[in-house]
């Protein structure tokens, strides 16, 4: 799968789920140093799909998916790594980003969209008369 198809199908997907993904971002924590194909800073959620065609391999190679799987495991940073070996369609691709985002604990519900409260109407106040002169 191309990497622009593959790249828009993941953002779809974690922005239905409620994050702002910023595309291509610089990430650089802990010596670990790459473009991000999709990140949320703030919720520190994102994804990365390897590919030859970018040449993605000699900068998130096993050491640096090794570091990405240690942070997620600490729960401070949950990156999804997909080569594209793995997820070669659309369907195994949006299958492996859903399974990620249906782990992410339970604090990331927050990133989720909340429906919006309805408001209440407030009691109309009567006019002030004027006074007459």
């Amino acid at each position: 799968m191309e990497e622009r198809r593959a790249c828009a199908l993941l953002k779809a997907r974690f922005e239905a789920a409620g994050f702002h993904i910023a595309e291509n971002v610089m990430f650089e924590e802990d010596g670990m140093r790459f473009e991000m194909d999709g990140f949320d800073a703030d919720a520190r959620v994102g994804y990365e799909y390897v590919t030859e065609e970018a040449g993605d391999s000699w900068d998130v190679d096993d050491a640096v998916q090794h570091a990405l799987a240690e942070r997620k495991a600490k729960g401070d940073l949950f990156v999804l790594v997909v080569n594209e070996t793995e997820a070669p369609d659309a369907d195994a691709l949006g299958k492996r980003a859903d399974v990620f985002l249906a782990e992410l604990p339970k604090e990331h519900d927050d990133a989720k969209p909340k429906p919006r409260a309805k408001r209440a109407t407030a009691a109309k106040k009567p006019a002030a008369k004027k006074a007459k002169k």
